[in-house]
């Protein structure tokens, strides 16, 4: 008797012999041939399926028109209720065909892996895995070339190991968020090994943080987001990573308390991460608390001095308390130590010295106004920061220069700049919460909308 496949994802399961899906326990009704591509996108998932495959399957004795396929995915479609525009489901490759990539889960019985056993992977891959997946728990700018490079080599030594794919995954959207690659080129690396490694194994708990992330960071797909991290700790409930995303999810929907409690679980199991430490900094940065921040950015530097976000905190503080003396004095010594040019420290010695005697004289407001003229300084135009509309406009926003606040918002939020995943809560976007049009940039990134005196205060459900 032929082994029975059984496939789950979401609330549906399709059972191939019995020619059923279900949506919970009510049946969805396909036509014979919607219901032959479903099968074949399933059993494919993860993978392109062209159109000429589909059309050879569908109809192997006759000359079927691509249109007809296409009839047959819009009824599919609709009946799985999925937007073309923004699919969770089947992907549509322009000019070539089209991809599953929901996370499937099949039913054991039913399953024949043609990976290798445990026992026949090399000891190798494990520690590869493993060292790679340290040098990202680390949260290091410094590590993440080593992190790529270790998932790289576990994968030449075993293609079909999910993990290995999984790591470097999330390994690319770390560097989007660092800005080593245009984030739009990392993020779409980030996905196709993400969908490889669910199409590899659907049940290991890194395949589905790395969809996760790229859903959160990426495609602000807040809610198919939740339901990838969601799947990862149900699969394993003390993955690191895993509670370390998810948490950061919870913060950017507003449910800061329950971020919190997430990343304090990972904490738990690595005490000594600087990466971990980092995030919790991060939760208190978002609470409002940033004496916390402090403590626990400072933290992670006693583990990893150059741990560049935990240094930007710190910076963060120092100029949202208004601390403008310890922050010229951190700015220029983390110049040097990063080993600045002379001629770039001296700028930066200049700058911080300008901008000390502005408060002198004109106080924090000045400060700020200060910092948005900096934007057009070209002695500064080595700062990456500068250059990037996100920051820019949290620039102009404390200078009150708030037309062009939104317009550079606009400009970040076009280009789908991970740094606004959370635009909701950061302390960053302050300035411009009072404006009406922050609320209207909320919705069309489907964020919620928070009391600006109640940040930090409460969370919300």
């Amino acid at each position: 008797m032929a082994s029975r496949e059984v496939f789950h994802f979401d609330e549906f399961t399709l059972d191939v012999q019995e020619r059923r899906l279900l949506r919970g326990a009510e049946g969805v009704r396909l036509s014979p041939k919607a219901y032959d591509v479903l099968v074949a996108l399933v059993q494919q998932r993860g993978r392109l399926v062209t159109k000429d495959e589909l059309l050879k399957r569908l109809w192997p004795e006759s000359f079927v028109e691509e249109g007809g396929l296409s009839v047959h995915v819009s009824a599919l479609r609709k009946a799985l209720g999925e937007d073309a525009h923004r699919p969770i489901y089947i992907e549509t490759v322009t000019r070539s065909g089209y991809r599953f990539i929901a996370a499937v889960t099949c039913d054991p019985a039913g399953q024949k892996s043609s990976a290798p056993s445990a026992m026949s992977r090399p000891v190798e891959l494990y520690e590869l895995v493993g060292r790679g997946r340290s040098h990202l728990l680390s949260g290091s700018y410094f590590e993440l070339p080593s992190a790529v490079d270790a998932f790289r080599s576990a994968i030449e030594v075993d293609p079909t190991y999910a993990p290995a794919h999984a790591g470097l995954a999330r390994a690319h959207c770390v560097q989007a968020a660092f800005r080593v690659v245009p984030h739009q080129e990392a993020f779409t690396e980030a996905k196709a090994s993400a969908l490889r490694a669910l199409a590899m194994d659907s049940a290991s708990a890194d395949a589905q943080v790395a969809l996760g992330t790229v859903l959160f960071l990426s495609e602000w797909d807040w809610t198919a987001a939740e339901r990838s991290l969601q799947r990862a700790l149900e699969i394993n409930p003390d993955h690191t990573e895993a509670l370390l995303q998810y948490g950061s999810l919870q913060e950017a929907l507003g449910r800061l308390d329950d971020g919190l409690r997430c990343k304090q679980q990972a904490l738990a199991r690595d005490p000594r991460s600087p990466g971990v430490l980092v995030q919790i900094a991060i939760s208190y940065w978002h609470q409002r608390k940033y004496d916390d921040t402090l403590v626990w950015a400072r933290r992670a530097l006693e583990v990893d001095p150059k741990h560049v976000q935990a240094i930007q905190l710190i910076n963060h503080v120092y100029v949202k308390t208004g601390d403008v003396n310890r922050f010229a004095a951190w700015t220029v010594s983390k110049a040097i130590e990063f080993g600045l040019s002379e001629e770039r420290v001296a700028v930066m010695k200049q700058v911080t010295a300008d901008m000390q005697q502005v408060y002198a004289t004109a106080g924090l407001s000045g400060v700020n106004r200060f910092w948005a003229d900096q934007i057009t300084n070209p002695q500064l135009d080595f700062d990456i920061l500068l250059k990037m509309a996100f920051f820019r406009a949290v620039l102009y926003g404390g200078a009150g220069r708030l037309d062009e606040a939104f317009d550079c918002l606009d400009q970040a939020i076009a280009f789908r700049d991970p740094a606004l995943v959370h635009l909701a809560v950061a302390p960053d976007w302050d300035s411009l919460r009072r404006d009406p049009r922050f609320a209207e940039r909320l919705r069309s990134m489907a964020l919620p909308s928070i009391a600006h005196d109640n940040i930090g205060t409460c969370s919300q459900n």
